[in-house]
């Protein structure tokens, strides 16, 4: 799977993610470490890959409604270390193509996983 690191995302989980043999491109390696989320969201759809982020933003369409893009993963897992994240991102991509992820927002929490569509 073609995947994008949010800046907030540690390069250990990026390191796991490329052993699982996923193909990841982190924010802070594409200059994007201080970009907005629009313009994150620009890189993630130009190059197509599903973005994998904590940021809590990315779930609220007022702030940045889109509508076609390969999917976002939003990680809601506290504390946010990498074993967490790992524990809980690992099984969710061994079990979807990345096809599955388009214009949907996934959220992910220890107690459930929550899928909404964006297409409008």
């Amino acid at each position: 799977m073609r995947l994008y690191l949010d800046q907030m995302i540690r390069t250990e989980l990026a390191e796991l993610l490329r052993q699982e043999g996923h193909d990841v491109l982190r924010a802070i390696d594409a200059g994007q470490d201080r970009a907005d989320d629009a313009r994150i969201m620009e890189r993630v759809i130009a190059e197509g890959r599903v973005l994998v982020t904590l940021d809590e933003h990315f779930g609220d369409w007022a702030i940045l409604p889109i509508e076609k893009h390969p999917g976002v993963i939003r990680l809601k897992i506290h504390p946010p270390t990498v074993g967490r994240l790992a524990e809980y991102l690992l099984p969710i991509l061994r079990r979807h193509r990345q096809e599955e992820f388009a214009d949907r927002l996934v959220i992910v929490g220890p107690r459930r996983e929550r899928w909404i569509s964006t297409a409008r």
